[in-house]
């Protein structure tokens, strides 16, 4: 029996805590056996988890045992690890132990040395400072997880099911992990990457810029299919002279910073009306519906019918066929 035990550090995230819990505890084969052993570790007895406090069982020696650790993430990532856990993960590491983190639990394996130099992800409200705090990691937060073969990342709260389920496929098979997939109420697979949760931030008009009355004219003509030396007329200076001053301004180009604006409208009219994905891209300001669908990915990270699929509210959807 596949032994997954779960490390509780103070400060837990109980939803990152339970996810490997319920979902590993459920999973049965086909002849109704259960192939995972699941527990609870901690390096104390008690373990404060946010609203409450839970009483853990087993102490870091369950580690020893494990074959596969998971970490969930922590309240607040930055605080630190503590030395016999760091130590622990390690030793476990060295023995050939599959570890995986949770959303902000990547700080915790980051913090051991183990993921230096390799691919990983977090929570994108973690981003960057998990950036900061650990520049030998090649952080991607544009993805719901990431397999390294002994260690793995994923990124927050329901990616974390989404690795769970990638773990159950590799040791069980895809039909056992589509069964695991059903009882959890989750796609097996999900479309696109943690991109299409982050809604693009409104590219910033900074007040008393002598760039300000152009980028204000810009979020207002946004829906216009504007080029570049249309707006350099504007701003009555060359082109070469507007991307530089723009640069300088914003840290990025005119026409990124007018994309960014464009989708940005266009989200919230997929969740919010029933206008059709070529109708709203003619109206933020795209020339055709393949440049619309185009950036709309390449910035959001899916689609326009499975970004509206996932966040629409109820509204009225009458006329939005053409996706």
């Amino acid at each position: 029996m596949h032994r997954v035990v779960v490390l509780a550090l103070d400060g837990v995230i109980p939803f990152d805590l339970a996810t490997p819990l319920e979902v590993f505890a459920r999973v049965r084969l086909s002849d109704g056996s259960t192939p995972y052993c699941v527990r609870v570790c901690a390096a104390t007895p008690q373990v404060a988890a946010g609203a409450f406090t839970i009483t853990v069982a087993h102490g870091l020696d369950a580690l020893a045992d494990a074959d596969t650790i998971m970490l969930p993430g922590c309240a607040e990532p930055a605080n630190g690890v503590p030395q016999e856990v760091v130590d622990a993960l390690r030793t476990a590491a060295g023995r050939g132990t599959r570890i995986a983190s949770i959303c902000a639990g990547a700080f915790v394996l980051a913090t051991t040395g183990l993921l230096d130099g390799k691919r990983a992800t977090t929570h994108w409200v973690a981003a960057d400072l998990f950036a900061r705090m650990f520049p030998q990691v090649e952080l991607d937060p544009a993805v719901l997880y990431v397999d390294n073969g002994q260690f793995l990342t994923s990124a927050g709260a329901a990616a974390g099911l989404d690795l769970c389920l990638h773990l159950i496929r590799r040791d069980c098979g895809s039909a056992v992990a589509a069964d695991a997939a059903r009882l959890s109420v989750m796609p097996l697979e999900r479309d696109g990457g943690q991109a299409q949760f982050i809604v693009p931030e409104q590219p910033p008009v900074p007040r008393g810029s002598t760039m300000e009355p152009l980028l204000r004219w810009l979020t207002e003509n946004a829906g216009r299919d504007l080029t570049l030396d249309e707006i350099a007329a504007h701003a009555r200076m060359s082109t070469r002279t507007l991307n530089r001053r723009f640069r300088e301004h914003t840290g990025t180009t005119p026409l990124q910073w007018l994309h960014r604006a464009r989708i940005r409208r266009a989200q919230h009219l997929l969740e919010t009306t029933g206008q059709s994905v070529d109708r709203i891209g003619g109206a933020v300001g795209f020339g055709s519906p393949t440049a619309f669908r185009d950036r709309f990915k390449r910035i959001v990270g899916t689609s326009p019918h499975r970004y509206r699929s996932s966040f629409a509210r109820n509204t009225s959807r009458t006329n939005h066929s053409s996706s």
